[in-house]
C-alpha cells in the first residue's frame, strides 16, 4: 500500500458514495468495493481527513454499525 494507491482506492469509494445518495453501511461499502478492509480503511480516512465523508457509529443489537455518507457543499 501506498499513497498513490490509497488515493486511488479514495476515488473508488468516492464514486461509489456519489451514485447513491444514501447511508451506506461500511460492509455495504466493502462488498460494493471489493476492497480489502486494510485498503476501504486507509480510503475512509483520507476522505474523511478532506472532509468528504460523513461517519456515524450506532450500535444494532450487540454490534457496532458505521454509516457513511458523502458531504456535498454548495457553494
Amino acid at each position: 500500500m501506498n499513497v498513490q494507491s490509497i488515493g486511488e482506492n479514495a476515488g473508488i469509494v468516492w464514486r461509489l458514495l456519489a451514485s447513491e445518495h444514501r447511508e451506506w453501511t461500511y460492509s455495504e461499502v466493502k462488498a460494493a468495493t471489493g476492497l480489502a478492509d486494510r485498503d476501504l480503511n486507509a480510503a475512509i480516512g483520507w476522505l474523511a481527513r478532506e472532509g468528504k465523508l460523513g461517519i456515524e457509529e450506532t450500535k444494532a443489537g450487540r454490534r457496532n454499525v458505521i454509516y457513511l455518507e458523502l458531504s456535498y457543499y454548495n457553494g
